[in-house]
């Protein structure tokens, strides 16, 4: 008789396999246009999620992350501030730049272009 093998220990630790460059760059793009739409939720799914698929969709999505914090805590600031008159213009200010920088990040990711938002605090490398 034969000894079976022992079940291994971990069934799940199969390493990701990696993106193609054009999915690399679809997730990538979809990545700061859920930004646009979501706020930091669809960045942060993304990251757990690709973060190991490969460096350009890895550096796309921690540069989303890191943005929308950055405009989280600007929401946060504003809603704090707004029983005076600059918490609105915060709030309002931070919509705009949502969308212009994640359409500008958008467009860059789906050229196979690097992008970093300005403005943007590093929380996530």
């Amino acid at each position: 008789m034969t000894a079976t093998p022992p079940p291994p220990q971990t069934p799940y630790t199969q390493p990701a396999q990696p993106l193609s460059p054009s999915d690399e760059r679809l997730w990538a793009t979809l990545t700061h246009i859920g930004g646009i739409l979501f706020n930091w939720i669809a960045p942060l799914i993304a990251y757990l999620v690709l973060k190991d698929r490969g460096p350009f969709v890895r550096a796309h999505t921690a540069t989303a992350l890191n943005f929308q914090i950055t405009l989280l805590i600007a929401y946060v600031v504003g809603s704090i501030t707004a029983i005076f008159i600059i918490g609105i213009l915060i709030i309002a200010a931070a919509a705009i730049v949502a969308i212009v920088f994640g359409i500008m990040a958008a467009i860059a990711a789906n050229k196979g272009e690097y992008y970093t938002y300005p403005l943007a605090i590093k929380f996530v490398s």
